[in-house]
């Protein structure tokens, strides 16, 4: 089939997700309508049999094997380089799009040129909401963030800035950037400003990007009716091996060393430095606080503060000061 034939390239990253990833492809051909479109499923060296399962039940899907897990930034840019819609469609092995979510992120980007990146409304399971519509990072809305401001006043237009809370999720706007759970994105445009960066291996790839379409004089777009039903953290939950966040899912060493490549890539030194200080002083302060108390939760917190304080030493020694990106993978 030609390359004029397909609206959309839909671009999966598949790692340990092996029965999400069915349920996502079989949600998208259901969903799909009329949408002309072709899958392409990355997998990073996947050890449940996740690459095996495709092959031998969508025989449609064009998969690319990876033998190294190559974050998620890289394994897009190998379906990028390969996909022939107008489109690129990112979307996650646990992110399933409701009816009509595709055609409508089309037809909001066939009637917009102006539109670069566009993301959806996304929520769980059980229908509970999602940040989908966000501000790009400073150390003041991770300070808001850290000290809980953000959590306690969603509905202030000024502690609830980072994720947009005080906003109604029910209306379309334009934004600096949205996850990569869902995002459509125009071919061209990226084969001009150039794909994911790679030196990121695991988060702030999709903001990185975002910040460089609107650079280019490009829109990001939320569009509230482009509905997906997206799990969160699935793959990050196979690494149990790894030091997690106290979410459970954020894996915390990968977060703080791209958190400090990003902000030296988009901001300078000193705001990285800012940006480390902040976070490395905030458990400080959580962990003396904490373990002065004598119950056992108190204990936990204080224990988990530390050692974010020693991930945030490391972090920042590994990138050099988010200077240069560690081998992968990471």
């Amino acid at each position: 089939m030609s390359a004029e034939a397909f609206d959309v390239s839909v671009v999966i990253v598949s790692f340990n997700t092996r029965d999400l990833l069915r349920e996502c492809l079989n949600t998208l051909a259901a969903e799909a309508g009329a949408i002309r479109y072709e899958t392409i499923v990355v997998d990073n060296a996947s050890r449940d049999g996740s690459a095996d399962r495709v092959a031998a039940e969508f025989p449609d899907v064009r998969l690319i094997r990876s033998p190294v897990n190559l974050g998620f930034g890289a394994a897009n840019n190998r379906g990028f380089a390969i996909a022939r819609g107008r489109y690129l469609v990112l979307l996650n092995s646990d992110a399933f799009p409701r009816p009509l979510a595709l055609s409508r992120a089309v037809a909001y980007m066939d009637a917009d040129p102006h539109i670069g990146l566009g993301g959806a409304r996304l929520i769980g399971r059980d229908d509970a909401w999602q940040p989908a519509a966000r501000l790009f990072p400073s150390p003041l809305n991770d300070f808001l963030t850290l000290s809980g401001l953000a959590a306690r006043f969603p509905h202030n237009r000024f502690c609830g800035r980072m994720d947009r809370t005080w906003a109604d999720p029910n209306q379309t706007a334009e934004v600096d950037w949205v996850p990569g759970a869902f995002s459509i994105v125009r071919r061209d445009l990226l084969e001009r400003i150039g794909y994911f960066d790679e030196a990121f291996f695991l988060y702030y790839e999709e903001v990185d990007l975002c910040r460089r379409i609107k650079a280019a004089g490009y829109a990001v777009r939320y569009w509230p009716d482009v509905v997906v039903v997206h799990l969160g953290g699935e793959s990050s939950k196979t690494l149990q091996h790894l030091t997690l966040s106290s979410s459970g899912a954020q894996l915390t060493l990968w977060r703080l060393r791209s958190a400090y490549l990003y902000y030296r890539k988009q901001h300078g030194r000193l705001t990285a430095w800012l940006a480390m200080q902040l976070e490395k002083q905030w458990h400080a302060l959580r962990a003396w606080k904490n373990a002065r108390r004598q119950d056992g939760d108190s204990r936990a917190k204080a224990e988990e503060s530390r050692a974010i304080v020693t991930l945030v030493t490391q972090a920042w020694r590994e990138t050099d000061g988010g200077r240069v990106s560690p081998p992968r993978p990471w």
